[in-house]
């Protein structure tokens, strides 16, 4: 018989699990992963079966009603459908099944489009920093914009819907395409997100003036294209759609206008450590409680025990701010 809902100590719901099947990745944005990180070793990383235990507590225990998949790069984790297909067999103690999504970075998602569809994964983001090769050669530190646009259109062709494109905006650096991302969303029929660049970075330089403000970019697209707010609910995107009816796109404001207060999520790291905050500095160790021989309830009542320690929000821009000390890679974006 299924559980209680899992409330944080803010009253909050938690109902979204992020799972990182890999903290390797074939770019190397500049933003989250320095050229040369150290990986773990392929044994410290949870199995597809240890994956699935853990969501599988969450989502019959708890209620949990969506799973993302991230890395690192996910699909860099051989044979990925077979995980999918593992979670999207889940279901809540409502019957209903769980909402399977993914995050990626494009590079190879051409070759594994249909498959993840077929296996039952719902929806995908694909990250994607500037339109202009050059540029985005800088970026990551690889030449595969081609590979990523590729990735783009073989999403839209397997039937994935929406699809949405994540972008990092930086000042000075990609801060003047918002209008030809936006150009590019309305024609591909596909969802651009706008997300303010955050303190993740391996190599330690973010600082605030590099942060481009959401309503900065929305004002400039807004000139070009008008838009209005749509209503959304607890979703970190704040969502606008294109008055002449050409679609919609969304800003994730996580500096300028933290959504904290909304937060239903919780991350687990590819060596099964839970965090309860992308910022947290402590982290939950569940590959402890699945190797040690550990039951179902233990392990539901050491992620129960986690959650009961999420605090209220990050302190980004504040002087009690403290960077957590792991990049973006290392945590599961």
């Amino acid at each position: 018989m299924a559980g209680p809902a899992l409330v944080d100590p803010f009253g909050r719901r938690v109902r979204d699990l992020r799972i990182s099947v890999t903290d390797r990745c074939n770019l190397r944005c500049q933003y989250c992963m320095a050229e040369d990180m150290t990986f773990l070793p392929r044994g410290e990383l949870l199995s597809f079966e240890e994956i699935e235990r853990v969501a599988r507590v969450c989502v019959t225990r708890f209620g949990f009603d969506g799973i993302r998949l991230t890395g690192g790069e996910p699909t860099v984790r051989a044979d990925l459908a077979t995980l999918v297909r593992m979670l999207a067999g889940l279901a809540g103690p409502d019957g209903q099944p769980v909402d399977v999504a993914m995050t990626t970075n494009g590079v190879t998602l051409g070759l594994v489009a249909d498959q993840l569809r077929q296996a039952g994964l719902s929806r995908v983001n694909i990250s994607c920093d500037s339109l202009r090769r050059e540029r985005f050669a800088s970026i990551t530190r690889r030449d595969r914009l081609g590979a990523v646009l590729e990735g783009v259109d073989a999403a839209v062709a397997a039937g994935f819907s929406p699809v949405k494109v994540n972008v990092v905006t930086m000042r000075g650096v990609n801060d003047d395409e918002a209008v030809d991302f936006a150009s590019f969303g309305r024609e591909k029929g596909v969802q651009i997100r706008f997300i303010e660049f955050m303190p993740l970075d391996a190599d330690d330089a973010w600082s605030m003036d590099q942060v481009v403000p959401a309503t900065e970019t929305v004002a400039a697209i807004a000139a070009v294209y008008p838009l209005e707010p749509v209503r959304h609910g607890a979703e970190p995107a704040a969502r606008y759609r294109y008055l002449d009816g050409r679609g919609e796109l969304g800003v994730i404001p996580s500096v300028t206008r933290p959504f904290c207060g909304d937060c239903d999520r919780v991350r687990v790291t590819a060596e099964g450590q839970l965090r309860t905050c992308l910022f947290a500095m402590d982290e939950h160790d569940l590959r402890a409680v699945l190797r040690d021989g550990g039951s179902d309830d233990d392990l539901a009542r050491a992620i129960e025990a986690a959650v009961g320690t999420k605090w209220a929000g990050h302190r980004i821009g504040q002087v009690s701010f403290v960077r957590p000390g792991r990049s973006m890679s290392q945590i599961g974006g």
